[in-house]
C-alpha cells in the first residue's frame, strides 16, 4: 500500500507516466491546480503554503525510496520535482499580491512563470547544471527544480524592478 501511495506521489498520480514531456505536462497540470486553488477554490494563501511544504519535505523521502533500486537516478516520471519548481514563482507571486488579486494579470503572469519554468529547468544555468550532475539522489532530482523556481522569482523580481525605474 505504501509503495503504491509513493508511486502515486513521485509521478503525481501517474501524470509522470505520460509518453511525451511528463515534465511540461506536469508543470502545466500545477498551473491550472494552483490557478483554480487560488482564485476558483479561494483557499488560503497559508493552507497551500502548508501543502506545498509538506509536499517539499516527504518528496525527498518518496523520490530516495523510489530511486533507491533504480538504475536511473532521475528517471523521468519523478515529476513531483517539477510540481515543486513550478509551485515557488506561483506561491511567491500569490503571497505578494495578497490584496487586490487580479484574474486577469493572475492568468499573464501564471502563463508567464509556466513558461520561464520550464526554460530554467532544460536548460539548467548554474548552480542547477551542477546539482543535477553531481547529486545522484533525491537532493538532486528535487533541488536542480526548486533552483529553477527561485530563477523565475529572480527574473520577475528584476523584471518588476526595471519596469518601476524605467518604465512608470
Amino acid at each position: 500500500m505504501i509503495k503504491i501511495f509513493n508511486n502515486l506521489f513521485v509521478t503525481f498520480f501517474y501524470i509522470g507516466t505520460v509518453r511525451y514531456a511528463p515534465g511540461t505536462v506536469a508543470s502545466l497540470i500545477t498551473t491550472i491546480f494552483l490557478f483554480s486553488s487560488f482564485y476558483i477554490l479561494k483557499l488560503s494563501n497559508q493552507l497551500i503554503l502548508v501543502i506545498f511544504l509538506i509536499f517539499l519535505v516527504y518528496s525527498f523521502i518518496a523520490v530516495s525510496i523510489y530511486i533507491k533500486h533504480s538504475e536511473n537516478k532521475d528517471p523521468k516520471e519523478v515529476v513531483i520535482d517539477e510540481v515543486l519548481g513550478q509551485s515557488i514563482p506561483i506561491i511567491t507571486f500569490e503571497f505578494s499580491h495578497q490584496t487586490g488579486r487580479n484574474i486577469e494579470d493572475a492568468i499573464s503572469f501564471y502563463f508567464l512563470f509556466f513558461i520561464f519554468f520550464r526554460l530554467y529547468d532544460i536548460f539548467k544555468p548554474f548552480p542547477a547544471n551542477y546539482i543535477d550532475k553531481n547529486f545522484k539522489n533525491s537532493f538532486g532530482v528535487i533541488f536542480d527544480d526548486l533552483i529553477a523556481g527561485l530563477y523565475v522569482v529572480l527574473t520577475f523580481i528584476i523584471f518588476m524592478i526595471i519596469k518601476s525605474k524605467f518604465l512608470i
